[in-house]
């Protein structure tokens, strides 16, 4: 209203309505057009990254949203939103590998989900700093170990397939999925290691799993419980979702195409980068 005031060509103090309209109408849809356009970009960019090594898009995206002004608790809704579009760019590449083995896939949603219902639900009225360092210092050790096992990974070696070994996995994946509903940056690279050091997948059908279970499921379940107990920047998300459906897709595509060894330094350069960016804050 004051600047409609100042404005005002009956008070002698500006142009006339519709050039002053016409002006306002441009620099509003330039402004909107150049938003939409860094946040395109800073989905595809974290989203690619994430798909080739199987977690930490909330390493750029998340702090973005939060850097272009919205609060912790609205930019982490909109990021679990977006981020179920990297799920499904990255179930589009990886269903046609036949990476997935069904009966991991089961367990991460029965022991999964239900974590990161619990984690979304009460991460809205938790300080997040101390368990952003907490988690920064564990994320970056899942590199440091991975860079001192050379073999880790290379090989698809399955183990703890028995009852009791499903148990302790499974309990695992329901405490990484509390993680994940809660503090949303690296937890997805916590379960790359896990199904590659527990039941013995190589990386590429690790990432396979984390992205699609992740990615889309419990993503999903996490933003379908923020989305109801928080607030998300819809017009902010079409831009978001692209990004993420075309990364998702395209950094699927370069962990097929690359193989274990390339997965397996990415993981390690992401997950020390995420772990490094929690601790600092």
């Amino acid at each position: 209203m004051g600047l409609v005031a100042r404005l005002d060509p009956s008070r002698g103090l500006g142009p006339c309505p519709s050039i002053r309209d016409t002006i306002l109408g441009l620099a509003i849809t330039g402004h909107t057009v150049f938003e939409q356009l860094v946040l395109f970009l800073v989905s595809f960019v974290a989203n690619a990254f994430s798909a080739f090594a199987g977690g930490g898009a909330g390493l750029l995206q998340l702090p973005a949203l939060i850097f272009l002004g919205l609060s912790f608790g609205v930019a982490l809704a909109t990021h679990k939103l977006a981020s179920v579009a990297l799920g499904i760019g990255a179930t589009l590449r990886h269903v046609r590998e036949r990476n997935l083995q069904w009966r991991h896939a089961v367990l991460m949603l029965l022991a999964g989900l239900p974590g990161v219902v619990v984690g979304a639900g009460v991460i809205l009225n938790v300080p997040e700093r101390l368990a952003e360092i907490s988690l920064g210092v564990l994320t970056a050790g899942l590199g440091v170990y991975s860079c001192l096992q050379p073999s880790l990974g290379q090989q698809h070696q399955p183990r703890h397939q028995d009852r009791s070994g499903i148990l302790i996995g499974g309990l695992v994946l329901f405490f990484i999925g509390i993680l994940n509903g809660s503090l949303t940056s690296g937890t997805g690279l916590f379960v790359t290691l896990w199904l590659v050091r527990w039941f013995g997948l190589d990386y590429q059908r690790a990432v396979a799993h984390t992205l699609v279970l992740v990615g889309l499921f419990w993503n999903g379940a996490g933003a379908l419980t923020l989305g109801v107990l928080g607030t998300v920047r819809w017009d902010w998300l079409p831009a978001l979702l692209l990004g993420s459906l075309l990364g998702g897709y395209v950094g699927a595509h370069m962990a097929i195409a690359k193989g274990n060894r390339w997965i397996k330094r990415v993981y390690e350069v992401v997950t020390l980068l995420v772990g490094i960016k929690l601790i600092i804050g």
